[in-house]
């Protein structure tokens, strides 16, 4: 028989469209993305739409080469779409911005810059005054527990406190929207588990747009308004499932029922995608 969880995530992909957010902050329009290789043509996304609200947390999952990364690059404005447009506040996006802050799984620190000089340095590049851009600094390095360590180089640091430095500096230029790219990847789970609730906490205060690749289902549902579940290459959107979870979320979240119910019912999706990437 079909199981009940099998019919909720029936019901929730069946009423994705009617269930948009509005007013759309970012629209992804049938975005098509093909890649020329040495074998010849690559399709990593077609066909992949998606509404995202303003200060809504989206997680993506999906099997590996799916085309998450490439979505989040064509975001950023560090890859173009071969069809299809991605719009922010009702504008095609064409290259970077500061509007648009990036936090990758490496942490792209300057080694020669001090905590706060990293923290400071996109403020520098938007011409914000000395003063100002010492008080947004030390603001962000104090949400992110690092007050202590200001001046501190990249060095110094665990891979924890490097990552927090990457999340303060790119929360500092106050962008738009905020894309991370499987951020707590390389991190041991213990730290892990303490940067997803600081995240939440200064998402909770900040209320940006939050666009979050993961790889942990887990992850995924403890963090996102909504999980989006991407298919096997070629990439597009096999399923968006609602998290219906109260804010704030702690560890504790983690223990209910609620949650580990949604949690098997979007890792069996991603399972699925992960044995037909394998055929």
């Amino acid at each position: 028989m079909a199981g009940s969880a099998e019919r909720v995530v029936m019901l929730r992909e069946a009423s994705t469209e009617q269930a948009k957010p509005e007013p759309a902050k970012v629209e992804i329009d049938a975005v098509r993305k093909v890649f020329q290789t040495s074998r010849g043509e690559v399709v990593a996304l077609n066909d992949t739409s998606l509404r995202i609200a303003n200060n809504e947390f989206i997680c993506v999952v999906g099997p590996s080469g799916c085309g998450k990364t490439t979505l989040l690059n064509i975001l950023a404005g560090l890859d173009v779409p071969t069809s299809g447009e991605v719009r922010i506040d009702g504008a095609s996006i064409h290259g970077p911005s500061s509007e648009r802050g990036v936090v990758f799984q490496q942490y792209a620190l300057f080694p020669w810059l001090t905590v706060r000089q990293n923290v400071e340095f996109g403020l520098k590049l938007k011409k914000v005054g000395k003063g100002e851009r010492r008080s947004i600094a030390k603001k962000y390095i104090e949400s992110v527990g690092l007050k202590d360590f200001a001046d501190a180089y990249p060095k110094e640091l665990s891979g924890g406190m490097k990552q927090r430095v990457a999340i303060a500096r790119a929360y500092a230029v106050n962008p738009q929207l905020l894309l991370l790219d499987e951020p707590f990847g390389a991190l041991d789970a213990q730290t892990r588990t303490q940067l997803q609730v600081e995240l939440l906490h200064t998402w909770e205060q900040e209320q940006k747009t939050c666009f979050f690749i993961t790889h942990d289902v887990e992850e995924a549902v403890l963090l996102a308004s909504r999980v989006v579940v991407m298919s096997a290459r070629p990439g597009r959107i096999k399923a968006i499932v609602p998290i219906d979870l109260a804010y704030p979320r702690t560890q504790e979240t983690r223990m209910s029922k609620e949650f580990h119910d949604i949690k098997n019912e979007i890792w069996s999706l991603v399972y699925q995608e992960y044995l037909d990437a394998k055929k």
